[in-house]
């Protein structure tokens, strides 16, 4: 991978990002919204993906993802959510906060809430 976060459709990039975190899933969601494209026609390619990053992409209708590192509860969720998926390496858990905040999350609108507090929270420290 070239970049953090790739965005496929069919063989071609049509996103990509070099922002961390869950940036990339973001600045892929106003993408999304601003161009005329099915997610589910789209293939993800994300470096790392953890539990946020699994709930995040479903809740945008992402059908096909490649990580380069994917955590247990990050599989747990593409599993639970039907999702084609595959990776490098697995581990059993990434060192995020978000990973710990939704280790028992499998609602994708319930963990872009609690996402979207949590970055709020942050930002008024």
């Amino acid at each position: 991978m070239k970049y953090n976060f790739e965005v496929y459709h069919k063989n071609t990039m049509v996103f990509h990002s070099d922002s961390h975190w869950l940036h990339p899933i973001f600045e892929f969601e106003s993408f999304i919204e601003t161009n005329s494209i099915d997610p589910e026609t789209l293939k993800v390619h994300d470096k790392i993906i953890g539990r946020a990053a699994a709930l995040l992409l479903v809740r945008l209708g992402i059908r096909q993802i490649h990580a380069g590192l994917l955590s247990e509860l990050g599989k747990e969720v593409l599993l639970h959510s039907q999702v084609n998926f595959s990776f490098n390496k697995l581990v059993n858990q990434i060192g995020c906060q978000t990973e710990t905040l939704l280790k028992d999350e499998y609602d994708p609108q319930e963990a872009y809430r609690l996402i979207k507090e949590h970055i709020a929270k942050a930002k008024s420290e």
